[in-house]
């Protein structure tokens, strides 16, 4: 059965090695990679409408900006691989939209890097790959 694996890709040179480690994996298996990069987004139900449709903008400016920053270069670079990869960008707590993004794509594992970006937060908040490990519906591989 061919896997499917998803990976939570934030630019860094951990989530780098996570995806390479994917790639490899799903091309040996004959899978796919679906590459995730979540914005942090936390809903406020007390705004205005007119803040609510601004803020709706900003998403909608971050999400593009993230797409053409962040996913489609590692989505060129990998044209060659030899395996399927798509992208996507999302908003929400990392952990939960990388468990809900392997749930709806009928994923058989989720990768990750040890070490991403937010270095400070995880020390301060708790770790994606410790919240991710607890709550996703497959198997977590955390490659360092």
């Amino acid at each position: 059965m061919p896997q499917k694996i998803v990976v939570g890709f934030d630019g860094s040179e951990s989530a780098n090695r996570a995806l390479d480690f994917a790639v490899d994996r799903a091309k040996a298996q004959g899978g796919s990679v679906l590459l995730v990069h979540v914005l942090e987004w936390s809903p406020y139900s007390f705004l205005t409408p007119t803040e609510l449709e601004e803020r709706h903008k900003r998403r909608s400016e971050e999400l593009a900006r993230a797409q053409s920053a962040i996913i489609d270069p590692v989505l060129s670079r990998l044209g060659d691989a030899g395996v399927m990869v798509e992208g996507a960008v999302k908003y929400g707590h990392i952990a939960e939209v990388l468990a809900a993004s392997a749930k709806d794509a009928g994923a058989n594992q989720i990768v990750i890097g040890r070490t991403g970006h937010s270095g400070m937060a995880s020390r301060l908040f708790g770790s994606v790959a410790g919240s991710l490990a607890q709550a996703a519906p497959v198997p977590v591989t955390i490659v360092p």
